[in-house]
């Protein structure tokens, strides 16, 4: 009875030990190899046309892929996905994108949820304390967004607006909240986790000046008639905004090999030539769905 009880319990422990092994196995088939040489994951918004969007089709208008979301029955697409797209393919590695509120997009990417970051960021000096950046994969100018019919459609500088108490607003976490400092005698009223929410807020009046990008401007406008973009006389403008003029793809601040690698596919694919970074906006933002 006891050599029974023994070869019993060795029994149970082989088919434990087995049952632990096909686990394993199983789920190491079906995980995406995080920090491989395999997948590249990348966090954006998916909601910061014209960079990043997301749609229900896995095609744009033109026949170019979108990129189903992670853990998502929807598809991303826009510039950052473009990009990001042409970088996996001279890598020779699979794209995965993560969808992340920007509020927490640094955060989620320190967590290990994903290695890169192509969401339209601008390389700040704050931001080059906490992550290491490639060169600009864009470059684009910031402008400022107002009511159509309002008071300030002929605005030309930003002494056009000084002292007329202004309310104004920007997207939160961005390198746009310093500049709104710069309009003497703005009134802050309040920033918003999307550019969206921002546009919104001018066509019902809540603000009366958004202060962001020019494409992200462009990509509005499409759709919202109430928009009137206005690029600022160069010589009555925005001070220190250069750093939210270059576009960079960031990666955690040790995994310089990784950011090394993309900025190497960067420069085979020769993506430092601004006419042909131009010439891929230009295309996106035709693309966007309505909703977007």
């Amino acid at each position: 009875m006891k050599i029974k009880k023994i070869l019993e319990m060795a029994l149970v422990g082989v088919m434990a030990i087995s049952l632990l092994a096909g686990c394993d196995s199983s789920e190491k088939s079906g995980e995406t190899e995080a920090g491989s040489d395999k997948v590249l994951r990348v966090g954006m918004e998916c909601a910061y046309a014209p960079f990043n969007w997301t749609q229900d089709t896995e095609t744009t208008p033109d026949g170019s892929k979108a990129v189903k979301i992670y853990n998502s029955n929807y598809y991303a697409y826009g510039y950052d996905v473009a990009v990001a797209q042409k970088l996996a393919d001279e890598m020779g590695m699979e794209l995965e994108v993560h969808k992340v509120e920007w509020s927490s997009i640094g955060i989620s990417l320190d967590a290990g949820d994903y290695d890169v970051i192509i969401a339209g960021m601008g390389r700040t000096a704050e931001r080059e304390a906490a992550y290491a950046f490639t060169e600009p994969y864009y470059y684009r100018d910031n402008c400022i967004v107002v009511k159509k019919g309002s008071k300030f459609e002929n605005v030309k500088g930003l002494s056009d607006l000084a002292g007329t108490g202004c309310k104004v607003t920007t997207q939160l976490g961005t390198g746009w909240i310093p500049l709104l400092d710069q309009i003497e005698g703005a009134e802050q009223s309040g920033n918003y986790e999307t550019t969206s929410e921002c546009f919104m807020a001018i066509s019902n009046k809540v603000a009366d000046v958004c202060v962001v990008d020019l494409p992200t401007a462009k990509s509005a406008a499409l759709t919202n008639d109430d928009l009137v973009i206005i690029e600022l006389d160069e010589n009555d403008t925005f001070t220190g905004d250069d750093e939210m003029v270059n576009v960079c793809i960031a990666t955690r601040k040790d995994d310089t090999a990784l950011r090394d690698k993309i900025q190497s596919a960067m420069d085979a694919i020769n993506w430092n030539d601004k006419p042909k970074m131009d010439e891929l906006m230009s295309t996106v933002l035709t693309q966007q769905p309505a909703a977007n």
